[in-house]
């Protein structure tokens, strides 16, 4: 059996017996592996590495298994599939942009398709050139992707868009007639603000059914699945299936039939407030998204809740109902007689057993006995042991696998994984994720909104009615004398807010759009980014109907791992940190400054978004603004890290309503569209294209480089050489940051594994065996002709080095010595490590 170690970026790989699993060899791969197919023509394993933007394609009939050829693929690639001709294919998922996409990604262009399919012949990658090259890039007319599943012939492959949408958008800022109430519990008016509409057929409407649609100036088809001619030369999109689910996490295809089956969340965004809805008469509050298995079938499309036995008109808790609760559906698989769907409930932390044909007639009901708690929690992946009448479930909070006996409805044995994450981000990943911990009825948490700590691609109008004004205690820029420092309010009704990603919140200031999590009541030594994420429990109560909310030591582990979220590298800048020259002419104009139209000082862009790599800096020091934009005024300064994520909405006019991927664009309610991202400046249209590309290519947390790996094997290759030279230069870069630790991999001739760490300092290679001396490029180049073997280089984030490549376990041996001496290096209670920078975004 085959598992990703995602933390450890490796390939674990288990023998199966009925006794249990038992961990034959963990395989290095890239950063943070999420997906991995069989290959069984090739007996090779296809492991995608999400954040390394690759494929390593492991020989598994080589002792030890090793990886000998890595893929470069788009940006943040999700899954893989083989399919066609003798499943002689490989189909893998990625975002239409990235350093190694072979076209411009055309990021001024409306109406195009942003979610790649790659496309490689499964025969011909080894022996392919530097990175492999893609027999086709299959573009769909959808966002970012995340699954795929192929027919049981494998003639037909399924790929669906990840955060999908819902056909909602966002009315601009304006003075118009907006359902009540109009003012706050204190009486005092509601600012300007936008207003969310939903598309139904060709009318667009607010929640009391009222028409806007000669204010909507696009049209949103909202394409969900596709399904694909696997077949055909080249490959081509059959058809395509709209309004199956918000988010999509997986899919199954049904044997002996033409149906489909896609676990989904859908959102409730067009639902107007959060609280407990007593003034505004709607809310949110315990139902913001439905837990759904949408079957796709010849006569249409059919959700069905995994949540039938709940009331959820009742905003209030059920403590009996949210015992049968099923929270974010993820990996489905079939049992070993085909009767029932497996589906892994990654919020309730349970394998759920579903009857097909309750599932097929539309009348499901949950029941104790079909749903099986697991040890780990979070369970993410699920796969069959048909011989066995078993089950093995990945659980992502602990990073382990569960071993469940289907016939028995319980689990018999769960495992733990090597995992390098402090002890502090395994507590508090929980508290994201976990619906029964985190809401009353079970069917809410974070996750719902902020996916994988990310965001949803929506906007929410989370106002509450029911309360007050607030004093606004947050600092403003000095923009001009006399600007107010205090004085001004915090409005419960503030309108549509795009959901903001939870990634990169440390040393950025008070959260929210307008700071209205102040953090100004902190503890003695607390951050004030640590006391403003904490004023986030009373969210419990107002959004997913959980009265008490988190205990203060709990709501500690939540802040620790959410404050260590971090955003990945740029797709958009070049692997060595330039820019090109139109993003450095448009970095030019940030720097020294651009005049508004009627005006002639020019307002310095880097003024109000500084970046400082060495103070974690990067777009905004968290003050507020008195932006005189409608709708915007006294709200925080943004910063700039996810533009390039945000790409997809361009608006004509309501008389041309083009189709667009999102439905939601750039500022705060998600209304300001590609096409005016900026305006009202005085530069001509290609300044205004140069300084759209530099803030599309914003720095991060994380160099580009990080993440990007390259095979070294006997061939004389200049590209390789290059892609090494490149890996070198950047890990000896230190200033005003180190940019990545460069490690290099590999067996020596005996077979053992054999670790370098590239050291900034000597410029040398450092062995993970004492006696061993250090050596220079030239010799790690030489070192993998003579070898006999593959040896891969791989630039780690930097501060993890030492533990990748010399010490697992940072116990002050070096694992070579420790595996001469027959001791596990990979011990998880010897030592803990806090990198200064850490990917637990994913």
């Amino acid at each position: 059996m085959l598992a990703v170690n995602t933390p450890a970026g490796r390939l674990d790989v288990y023998v199966v017996t009925d006794q249990g699993l038992s961990l034959a060899q963990s395989v290095p791969v890239g950063l943070e592996p999420v997906a991995v197919a069989f290959n069984a023509d090739q007996r090779q394993a296809w492991v995608v590495n999400h954040l390394s933007d690759s494929i390593s394609i492991v020989a598994l009939d080589r002792q030890p298994a090793q990886v000998v050829q890595t893929l470069w693929v788009g940006d943040e690639p999700r899954d893989i599939v083989f399919a066609g001709p003798t499943r002689s294919l490989a189909f893998v998922t990625a975002a239409h942009r990235g350093q190694h996409l072979p076209m411009d990604w055309g990021p001024t262009r409306g109406g195009i398709g942003r979610a790649d399919v790659w496309i490689f012949d499964a025969d011909s990658a080894v022996e392919g050139p530097p990175g492999g090259s893609a027999k086709q890039i299959l573009t769909l007319f959808g966002d970012t992707p995340r699954a795929l599943a192929s027919s049981a012939d494998g003639r037909e492959v399924y790929a669906a868009v990840f955060r999908s949408g819902n056909g909602t958008t966002t009315l601009p800022t304006g003075d118009f007639s907006k359902p009540p109430p109009a003012d706050s519990a204190d009486g005092v008016g509601a600012p300007l603000s936008g207003l969310i509409v939903r598309n139904q057929g060709q009318a667009w409407l607010d929640e009391t059914g009222r028409s806007w649609r000669a204010q909507v100036a696009l049209s949103l088809p909202d394409l969900d699945v596709f399904r694909l001619d696997a077949m055909a030369e080249p490959v081509t999109e059959t058809q395509a299936y709209a309004h199956v689910g918000t988010t999509l996490f997986s899919m199954l295809p049904l044997p002996d039939s033409d149906e489909l089956l896609v676990s989904n969340t859908d959102a409730r965004n067009f639902v107007r407030f959060a609280g407990h809805g007593l003034r505004g008469g709607t809310t949110v509050r315990g139902h913001l998204v439905d837990h759904r298995i949408t079957r796709i079938a010849a006569d249409g499309i059919h959700p069905q809740s995994l949540n039938p036995h709940l009331d959820l008109q009742d905003q209030g808790p059920d403590e009996a109902g949210k015992t049968l609760a099923l929270a974010q559906p993820m990996e489905m698989a079939l049992s070993p007689d085909r009767s029932e769907v497996l589906v892994t409930a990654f919020g309730s932390s349970k394998l759920a057993l579903i009857d097909l044909s309750a599932l097929r007639e539309g009348r499901y009901q949950p029941a104790a006995g079909n749903q099986i708690s697991l040890t780990g929690g979070g369970p993410a992946g699920v796969v069959v042991d048909v011989a066995r009448q078993r089950a093995y479930v990945a659980t992502r909070f602990d990073n382990g696998l569960s071993v469940v006996d289907l016939p028995a409805r319980r689990e018999i044995d769960h495992l733990r994984q090597y995992n390098p994450e402090p002890a502090v981000i395994q507590r508090g990943r929980v508290f994201l994720y976990d619906a029964q911990i985190s809401s009353g009825k079970g069917t809410e948490s974070c996750a719902s909104c902020h996916l994988f700590g990310d965001n949803d691609a929506l906007a929410w109008d989370l106002g509450d009615p029911d309360a007050a004004t607030q004093p606004i205690p947050n600092a403003y820029h000095p923009f001009a004398a006399g600007s107010p420092q205090r004085g001004q309010v915090f409005h419960p009704l503030k309108g549509p807010m795009v959901t903001q990603s939870m990634r990169g919140l440390r040393r950025h200031g008070p959260m929210h759009w307008r700071g209205d999590r102040s953090g100004v009541n902190r503890a003695p030594g607390e951050s004030l980014e640590a006391a403003a994420f904490k004023e986030f429990n009373e969210a419990f109560d107002a959004l997913m109907g959980k009265p008490a909310g988190l205990t203060a030591a709990q709501m500690q582990d939540f802040t620790e791992f959410s404050l260590a979220l971090n955003y990945p590298p740029n797709p958009i800048r070049r692997l060595d940190n330039t820019l090109s020259s139109d993003q450095a002419a448009g970095k030019a104009l940030f720097d020294q400054g651009i005049a508004r139209v009627g005006t002639t000082t020019p307002e310095l862009c880097v003024s109000c978004h500084p970046t400082d790599p060495a103070a974690g800096i990067f777009g905004t020091r968290g003050l507020m603004s008195l932006n005189s934009q409608p709708g915007e005024m006294d709200f925080k300064i943004p910063h700039f890290r996810d533009q390039y994520q945000k790409v997809g909405m361009f608006t004509g006019s309501p008389s041309f309503q083009r189709p667009q991927i999102r439905g939601f664009g750039y500022n705060h309610n998600g209304a300001t569209s590609s096409s005016a991202l900026l305006t009202g400046f005085q530069i001509s249209a290609t300044q205004l294209n140069q300084l759209r590309r530099f803030l599309l290519a914003f720095p991060t947390e994380n160099a580009p480089i990080v993440g990007q790996d390259s095979l070294l094997n006997g061939v004389d290759s200049a590209a390789w050489d290059d892609r090494l030279a490149l890996l070198q230069a950047r890990a000896q870069v230190s200033d005003p940051i180190p940019e990545c630790d460069l490690v290099v991999r590999g067996l020596d001739a005996g077979g053992a594994p054999l670790n370098y760490l590239f050291d900034r300092d000597s410029g040398e290679f450092q062995a993970d065996r004492s006696g061993l001396p250090a050596i220079s490029l030239p010799d790690v180049r030489q070192r993998a002709r003579v070898s006999g073997h593959e040896w891969t280089a791989l630039c780690l984030p930097w501060g993890n080095g030492r533990r990748a490549a010399l010490d697992h376990d940072l116990d002050g041996v070096l694992n070579g010595d420790e595996w001469r001496q027959g001791s596990d290096s990979d011990d998880p209670a010897l030592r803990e490590f806090v990198p200064w920078t850490g990917l637990w975004w994913n």
